[in-house]
């Protein structure tokens, strides 16, 4: 008889490895064909040590009994049809007594459920008291399924030992191949979760990055830690205006990673991720080997997928655990990204078109500092990102459920909280029309200043990038609703505005919008909020975005000495650099 391997499904490979990574080897085996590819495929390792219970009622009290016994995980596997039933019994005695038991059931894949197919049973909603986990793994077609199911494994194993520990399920759809043709499994990527208790792994000799989504604002002692950490691996951070860490290592880097030629931006060994959802898209195509998520919900965020390590504890604990006796080095990292980025800035064309992204460029420093300032989401978080904002200024946006709606009345909200602030809105036009009523809240204070973009539609839709671009004038009537809202109307906001006290200003090119922004951002107290609509044109918007993905088509290395020169423009000002320049003359 042909020698058999293992099965050739993909899935089955990838949990039969990483039980062996995760050192899980006692196995308790039902009879069964739908599970017979993964447990063919288990009794020819001699790593695991399998036992067989026709029982599958008794095959899970076993696996409870073993697993009291060693304190280690007990893989427990069956068929489909009722034999997944009869789990449930020693199940629920697992998950009240927290003992790991990890239940492997088998199906063919969700298109056969409900469909009169011979054993194929809805197990899509259990019990809440017999798992603290379940998962699925379908059957792997592309890279896509691999990664998913390699992260969804690696998941349901740390979840047996995490907060005390409990069973788990895994339901494994599987195509019945008789292909047990392959001698090695694939190698996998282990991800493990670390508490305070545990050693941490060494960053020693790698090149290191931190990443921050979006996060509160952080305290002068959590942004000391940073630094210092920053200081001694001769790391960055990397930020948007979501990220809440204005410290020392900040680098505002989207607007290198936009670019649609490749860029000097070297791979790094890991990244440290912090914070949560990011609406900085081009920096999720950061390179990296692996990533360090660091946060106190313990949770698995695979965002770069490249996750290796969960560190479950507070950010402060994380960085002072890794600074304990760490010294400085040279930041030469900081500089490279300083300098590339200003070798982005500097190619932008002083002939931009006029809208989001030249508004944001305009505007970027002069937001009076100690205001704070409110984003709508994608086309103007994005055209902000690409610039760095002046120092005491605060900026957020609705990144967490990432919608529509919500961005003024967030504004409003923080605005009535402190008084003696400016608060600064930038919305395009659908999103202030969908949150319209807000402006008439009776509490409005006269610290609020909103900039409408009003382009007459979805102009997100309507960018160079967005598959509604293929489109042309075709997407306008339904994808990105243009016509509503008076259609570019000179008159509806303004006496909108003005009739619930606004004092409204507009502009619809640069010479008029030159015209009157001071009075915009201005520092001083008015004795009215201020709406400034700003019309703009959607092919310009298209454009201007366009080119500011292109600037680095023809891009040359950067020497040590544009280096330095950029970091020093960079850090002392424009004007200063001047001055120098002229005392040296």
């Amino acid at each position: 008889m042909e020698q058999k391997h293992y099965t050739v499904e993909k899935a089955q490979q990838i949990l039969i490895a990483l039980l062996k990574a995760h050192g899980i080897k006692r196995i308790i085996a039902s009879p069964g064909t739908t599970n017979i590819t993964f447990v063919a495929s288990l009794q020819q390792d001699p790593f695991f040590e399998i036992y067989s219970s026709v029982d599958e009622r008794s095959a899970a009290y076993m696996a409870c009994g073993m697993a009291a016994e060693t304190g280690e995980p007990v893989v427990i596997t069956c068929t489909g049809a009722t034999a997944s039933r009869n789990y449930m019994p020693g199940l629920t005695e697992a998950y009240y007594k927290k003992l790991p038991v990890l239940a492997v059931t088998a199906n063919t894949g969700p298109h056969n459920i409900h469909q009169l197919v011979p054993q194929q049973l809805d197990r899509s909603s259990i019990p809440n008291d017999i798992a603290k986990l379940s998962v699925d793994l379908p059957v792997v077609k592309s890279d896509t399924d691999y990664n998913f199911c390699n992260f969804q494994v690696n998941k349901a194993i740390l979840e047996l030992s995490r907060n005390g520990g409990g069973p788990v399920h895994i339901n494994l759809a599987t195509t019945y191949s008789r292909d047990f043709s392959v001698e090695e499994l694939p190698s996998q990527r282990v991800i493990n979760r670390i508490s305070i208790l545990d050693g941490f792994p060494s960053l020693e000799n790698k090149k290191v990055g931190i990443f921050i989504g979006s996060h509160k604002d952080f305290s002068k002692e959590e942004t000391e830690l940073i630094d210092y950490f920053c200081k001694c691996h001769n790391a960055v951070v990397f930020c948007d205006h979501t990220s809440g860490y204005y410290g020392e290592f900040r680098v505002q880097y989207s607007l290198v990673m936009m670019q649609s030629a490749p860029t000097a931006t070297k791979e790094m060994d890991v990244l440290i991720h912090l914070g949560e959802v990011s609406g900085d898209y081009p920096s999720m195509g950061l390179k990296c080997k692996e990533v360090w998520r660091v946060n106190e919900d313990g949770e698995l965020r695979d965002t770069f997928h490249h996750l290796r390590y969960v560190f479950d504890m507070p950010e402060s604990i994380f960085f002072k655990t890794l600074n304990r006796n760490a010294k400085p080095v040279d930041n030469t990292y900081l500089e490279e990204c300083i300098s590339t980025y200003r070798h982005m800035y500097d190619m932008i064309p002083d002939s931009l078109p006029f809208g989001n992204i030249w508004i944001a460029k305009m505007l970027c420093n002069e937001l009076p500092k100690s205001s704070e300032l409110h984003l709508g989401i994608l086309n103007t978080l994005r055209s902000w990102n690409m610039f760095n904002i002046r120092g005491g200024v605060r900026s957020y946006c609705n990144v967490g459920g990432f919608g529509i709606d919500g961005v003024m009345s967030t504004t409003i909200g923080a605005s009535l909280a402190n008084t003696d602030k400016l608060y600064f809105c930038i919305i395009g036009d659908l999103a202030f029309f969908y949150d319209l009523n807000s402006i008439a809240n009776r509490h409005l204070g006269k610290n609020l200043r909103l900039l409408l973009i009003n382009n007459g539609r979805g102009t997100e839709f309507r960018n160079y990038l967005h598959m509604g671009h293929d489109f042309g004038e075709d997407a306008d009537p339904f994808i990105a609703a243009a016509g509503h809202y008076g259609n570019k109307s000179s008159k509806l906001v303004r006496h909108f505005a003005e009739d619930l006290g606004f004092k409204y200003l507009t502009a619809s090119n640069k010479e008029e919008f030159l015209n009157v922004y001071q009075e915009y951002v201005s520092p001083r107290a008015t004795d009215k909020p201020i709406l400034f609509e700003v019309f703009t044109d959607t092919q310009d918007e298209s454009d201007a975005l366009e080119i500011m993905c292109k600037l680095c088509q023809c891009e040359e290395p950067i020497s040590r000495k544009q280096v330095v020169k950029n970091v020093v423009k960079t850090v002392v000002g424009q004007s200063i650099t001047s001055k120098i320049r002229n005392i040296i003359r």
